[in-house]
């Protein structure tokens, strides 16, 4: 066994990236949290340098661990999270208010965080058998069967960003796995149709799209009708689904939409971005000289907005750089999930890539105000334990990938 694992080259690539990512961290959280007057928010820091320590060991731990441990205990790890995420709602439900998180000794652990790549695994553990074909309707169900037990716990908490990310990587991994377009076509359709249909010429234009593309198909006229009526009925269901959103996320669409005007609000957060993202300028304002990030008006700085910090201080030289690692870090990652010669190593890879692009994408959309709050952190580089011990985790699954065969 040492003998083998000797064989096994880490990619470099992963590896800089991933040091490069920590030390983005630690400079971004540092500047985020040195300026407060309370001391709990300024020992951040020395949390976030606990993490990544932590994260790092099991980066490295991970990426030389064998693909079939990794493999025979995925649908444990499906099962526990599962249970701790039920019983997480279930607490929340008895003490009336909204709980994400298990507090052990002062540390708190959010299982949906770490949901995340064991969601992967299992899906990839599905789906990698050659049996186990996408096209055929009985394990297309079983499928969505998995993803949906962890998207809708998970929305009950309620943490709607979370939960997008559990739907983000079917897709991908079904067409990875071989899923027809026709058929990513009609299961992607619906909701298409559903986000048109608060707006009655967008959903025209959709069902209009959707007609068209089911007749140049050609795939009978059962098949047609029925596809077309599932989305026509989709798009009667959105006011219903808008009165069950929470009335903080109503407000968040909303504000994005530019339907309210919340300046003092949930507009706010959004505002003080964008003026921290504009004033960095070309080069920046330099570390500890952003003007909205030392006075703290921006809110979660050290979260779900931190690249609003980096924005202001290293300016769009240092946004692009951060932009451009985690660019050189994701292609790599799909390269390495077209190369190896595993399909569940390759299945796993690719939706691992997916999560960061999806997180990566709608952070930015947030800080930038060009997509609602979700409270999606940025991966690697936003503060918190779980967010980033699980950054590691799928960091170190894809440089095990990569062991598995020489690029």
């Amino acid at each position: 066994m040492l003998q083998e694992l000797g064989k096994k080259r880490m990619d470099p690539v992963i590896l800089v990236c991933v040091l490069l990512f920590s030390l983005y961290s630690l400079l971004a959280v540092y500047s985020a949290t040195s300026s407060s007057e309370i001391e709990q928010v300024r020992g951040n820091f020395t949390k976030q340098i606990i993490w990544i320590s932590i994260g790092l060991m099991i980066f490295l731990g991970l990426s030389y661990i064998p693909l079939s441990v990794v493999f025979s205990v995925t649908f444990a790890a499906y099962g526990i999270l599962i249970f701790m995420i039920f019983m997480i709602d279930i607490f929340g439900a008895i003490s009336g208010g909204a709980q994400r998180w298990f507090e052990v000794g002062g540390i708190k652990i959010q299982p949906s965080e770490f949901m995340k790549p064991v969601l992967v695994l299992m899906l990839a553990r599905f789906l990698s058998p050659e049996h186990h074909n996408p096209n055929k309707l009985n394990n297309l169900l079983l499928t969505f069967v998995l993803v949906l037990a962890p998207f809708l716990l998970v929305l009950k908490q309620p943490d709607l960003g979370t939960s997008l990310v559990y739907l983000a990587v079917v897709i991908p991994m079904l067409y990875w796995r071989g899923l027809s377009p026709f058929t990513i076509f009609v299961l992607v359709s619906p909701f298409v149709a559903f986000l048109a249909s608060f707006n009655f010429y967008a959903f025209a234009a959709a069902i209009f799209l959707i007609s068209v593309i089911l007749y140049l198909s050609k795939r009978g006229k059962w098949v047609g009708w029925t596809v077309f009526l599932t989305n026509v009925f989709v798009g009667t269901l959105s006011p219903l689904v808008w009165n069950k959103l929470h009335g903080y996320q109503q407000q968040r669409i909303l504000t994005f939409l530019g339907l309210v005007d919340d300046p003092k609000g949930v507009g706010y957060q959004i505002i003080q971005s964008m003026v921290a993202i504009g004033s960095g300028g070309f080069s920046g304002k330099g570390l500890l000289h952003g003007t909205q990030t030392q006075l703290r008006f921006l809110p979660a700085q050290h979260t779900d907005f931190i690249f609003s910090v980096l924005a202001e201080e290293w300016g769009f030289v240092g946004s692009l750089v951060v932009l451009g690692t985690f660019y050189v870090f994701i292609f790599r990652s799909i390269k390495i999930a077209s190369t190896v010669g595993y399909n569940f190593a390759s299945l796993a890879t690719l939706g691992l890539a997916t999560i960061f692009a999806f997180q990566v994408v709608v952070n930015l959309g947030m800080t930038m105000g060009i997509m609602p709050v979700t409270g999606v952190p940025l991966p690697f580089i936003s503060y918190g334990g779980s967010a980033m011990l699980t950054s590691m985790v799928m960091a170190g699954l894809i440089s095990n990938a990569a062991t598995q065969r020489h690029l």
